[in-house]
């Protein structure tokens, strides 16, 4: 049956619009985005660096934000680099399995970034409310199984989501007016009915992202009413600042995703649709490791040694 479907394939590869326009306009979109990859890269390599060699810093919570760090870097160099060949060419071209391998990739980071965000939610929680029992629950042993078991669990639903897709036969227009290969402008170019493939990522969309959400804001909500009941001011202020920082990133992290596939794309224009995912994938990694370095007097005093270095 596999080969049969790969046998009705008209489509070798596909062709990516892009950004269409004036190539001067171009040019400074190219700019634009190299300089955003750049510091993205360079911003999330440092906060590894720092946190691997500041023993202030060996912590769960940092020890988390490394992972996190590391799917941003997956997540920007999945899609940019090749964006920003189709820039310079007014669109670009991919083969077929390279297009569903990058949305592979690009599935297997974001799974990834929403388990992480979980953890690290639960880590803050077990701070703030449970701080007796902080370190006896939130051991290097304990730390080490929930990394693993997120980068295992995405891997496994970002692949089986892909096992899905590669069995639908593509024969329509091999063009995607987008600027990488997500997974609805995919099952476009698809001749038979993906109702089943549809109905499969909602599953994993729920299982990775809605369900981590729902814990995410529970474990806010009683950390929200432990703080409440603090008497002392500079406690409060204190115990807000320890997770302001992650709770900004689930902000904008969920926020940008909510708005992009939550909100039909018939109700959105093309462009801007894009432009939200151009945030979502560019922006959001170059955001989370610069509201992490701002807002955090651990890692600002690391970085500030780490520059007389």
């Amino acid at each position: 049956m596999e080969l049969k479907g790969m046998e009705k394939n008209n489509i070798t590869t596909v062709v990516l619009l892009g950004f269409p326009g004036p190539y001067n306009v171009r040019i400074l979109l190219f700019l634009l985005i190299f300089m955003i990859y750049c510091v993205t890269i360079c911003g999330n390599l440092l906060v590894i660096i720092l946190v691997s060699s500041t023993r202030n810093l060996h912590s769960p919570m940092y020890f988390f934000l490394t992972q996190l760090t590391t799917s941003d870097i997956m997540t920007s160099s999945d899609i940019v680099p090749n964006m920003l060949h189709m820039i310079l060419n007014n669109g670009s071209s991919m083969s077929l399995p390279g297009c569903i391998t990058q949305l592979f990739f690009f599935s297997y980071a974001e799974c990834t970034e929403c388990l992480l965000l979980t953890v690290m939610s639960y880590d803050r929680y077990l701070a703030i409310c449970k701080p007796l029992n902080y370190y006896s629950t939130m051991s290097s042993v304990i730390c080490l199984k929930c990394i693993i078991t997120s980068w295992i669990m995405s891997f496994f639903a970002a692949f089986i989501t892909i096992a899905h897709v590669s069995q639908l036969p593509f024969c329509r227009s091999n063009i995607i007016d987008h600027f990488f290969c997500d997974l609805d402008p995919l099952l476009q170019l698809s001749c038979l009915d993906t109702f089943n493939v549809k109905l499969f990522a909602m599953c994993i969309s729920f299982t990775f992202v809605v369900l981590p959400f729902v814990m995410i804001v529970i474990s806010y909500a009683s950390i929200i009413r432990t703080i409440v009941k603090i008497q002392s001011i500079n406690q409060k202020e204190k115990a807000f600042s320890t997770c302001g920082s992650h709770l900004a990133v689930v902000s904008i992290f969920y926020g940008t995703l909510f708005t992009i596939y939550l909100i039909p794309i018939k109700g959105k224009s093309i462009v801007s649709h894009k432009i939200l995912s151009l945030m979502y994938c560019a922006m959001t990694p170059l955001i989370n490791p610069a509201i992490y370095c701002l807002r955090n007097k651990d890692i600002i005093i690391a970085v500030r040694k780490f520059v007389v270095q």
